[in-house]
């Protein structure tokens, strides 16, 4: 058995590991789980990820949940081509950056924070959009400095690292609920260099298999 990523086209956590696996040029397999009709939560999925989330990664030992562990995974199971810096200050400053997107923004958008808003709240789209844009916009405020002073083409220095595979699927997610990122020229910038690559451009939303 190779590796099996258990996803869904747009979500920005499935996005990341994707890039991450095709940076490291790994084959994988796509199962997919649409979580608008809420399939996460079927039996099947729910015995590999009693958390019903997505993704997991399952290999031949194991099933990860967390696309954060996924990646660390990735990176030490798979060391090359590194997406963690060689000095210890450097991986530090990547995995701040990437733990900003992943841990600080991306939970607050999540499509179930969204859900419980609509359903719990009764937030109207207004509301919503307005949530969406205030999380997105305090975090990539607190990363446009971090890249300005670490960044090159890429967000730390002119390779990819895994802040990368967590920025681009947030600026995706940006752009999907229209949020203004002319105060972030330095985000939209690494974004841009990042799609130039096949790995990135491969992992896009729109290019999945269960895209629509």
């Amino acid at each position: 058995m190779g590796l099996v990523l258990h996803s869904y086209w747009r979500s920005s956590a499935s996005y990341r590991v994707r890039i991450a696996l095709n940076l490291k040029g790994l084959a994988y397999e796509q199962v997919t789980h649409d979580l608008r009709t809420g399939a996460q939560g079927l039996p099947a999925y729910q015995s590999l990820n009693p958390q019903m989330m997505v993704p997991a990664l399952e290999t031949e030992d194991l099933v990860i949940p967390q696309s954060p562990a996924i990646l660390e995974w990735l990176e030490e199971r798979y060391p090359e081509p590194p997406l963690l810096p060689k000095d210890p200050d450097g991986r530090a400053i990547v995995r701040a950056m990437a733990a900003l997107v992943a841990c600080d923004i991306h939970p607050l958008n999540n499509l179930r924070v969204l859900k419980a808003l609509r359903e719990d709240l009764s937030a109207t789209p207004d509301q919503v959009n307005r949530w969406i844009a205030r999380w997105i916009q305090d975090g990539f405020a607190a990363l446009e400095p971090l890249i300005s002073r670490h960044g090159g083409t890429f967000a730390f220095g002119d390779a990819p690292t895994l802040a990368d595979c967590c920025l681009v699927p947030q600026v995706y997610s940006a752009e999907r609920f229209g949020v203004d990122l002319t105060p972030y020229p330095k985000i939209v910038a690494v974004a841009s260099n990042a799609q130039g690559l096949p790995a990135f451009a491969a992992a896009h939303p729109s290019r999945q298999p269960d895209a629509d």
